[in-house]
């Protein structure tokens, strides 16, 4: 009797042991890995999972974008100037603080385009397209290309996603976001700009000309070296925060999450 005692006595202490373990595991703080991303928060913005929208707009003034080869290269291995016509084309998208490319055309830069035609009473461009040609003379040792800038405006606001049911156990996420997209030309006085830049050769292109009969080439290479974004806004995307009356709570316990 006294090992039949023992050894229910022993499966109590166990049974007790588990359920302090679960007691602790469920006081624990939710995880990072808890809360949704923007980037996937964005993603039910273009599927329509979410119901979203960019809230109080504020577009800056327009800037002009960073120069990028737009052509391609013209190498002048041979002793005398090479003056030669080439074809560019640019065509120039939109992303936001998180990186998220937006399609022109697509659900979120409809958003974004009514948001704000709907306060300045203008629209939000998000994609450019040009193109043309031009005439350039590179010197013997140098080569030539195209360079383009387009003129670029920022806006920034408060995107507000709503869901029929709990995601992340709640129906509605808030976040800062600006998003980036090319201005038509001359908006605020800003023009866009294509030039011809030239630079001498590097030894390895030097050495390339042997494979050309040291006559001028042409090739699709690029070879500026882009620069830093010049964008006046360079901040790191807002943290999403949860709601669930349809404002931003101040402060709110977690709950459990649906994904």
């Amino acid at each position: 009797m006294a090992n039949i005692r023992m050894r229910k006595g022993g499966r109590a202490l166990l049974v007790g042991a588990a359920a302090a373990v679960a007691v602790g595991a469920a006081a624990l703080p939710a995880s990072a890995a808890d809360e949704p991303t923007i980037k996937e928060l964005m993603a039910d913005c273009a599927s329509g999972v979410g119901k979203c929208t960019f809230n109080d707009p504020q577009v800056d003034k327009a800037y002009l974008g960073n120069f990028h080869q737009v052509s391609d290269t013209l190498y002048n291995c041979s002793t005398s100037d090479a003056t030669q016509g080439l074809n560019w084309s640019d065509k120039i998208g939109s992303s936001d603080t998180a990186e998220v490319s937006i399609t022109s055309g697509g659900k979120i830069a409809g958003i974004v385009d009514l948001s704000v035609t709907a306060k300045y009473g203008h629209t939000w461009s998000t994609e450019h397209s040009e193109g043309g040609s031009m005439g350039m003379t590179v010197k013997p040792g140098e080569v030539g290309w195209i360079s383009r800038a387009q003129v670029m405006r920022q806006v920034s606001g408060t995107w507000q996603t709503h869901y029929d049911d709990p995601h992340w156990g709640h129906y509605y996420w808030y976040w800062q976001d600006t998003i980036t997209s090319p201005a038509p030309n001359d908006t605020d006085g800003v023009k866009n700009v294509v030039v011809v830049k030239t630079r001498p050769m590097t030894d390895a292109e030097k050495a390339s000309c042997a494979a050309h009969n040291a006559k001028t080439f042409v090739s699709k290479t690029k070879v500026e070296v882009p620069k830093a974004d010049n964008a006046p806004r360079k901040g790191t995307p807002g943290k999403p925060t949860p709601g669930d009356d349809g404002k931003p709570p101040a402060r709110e316990e977690k709950t459990d999450p649906k994904k």
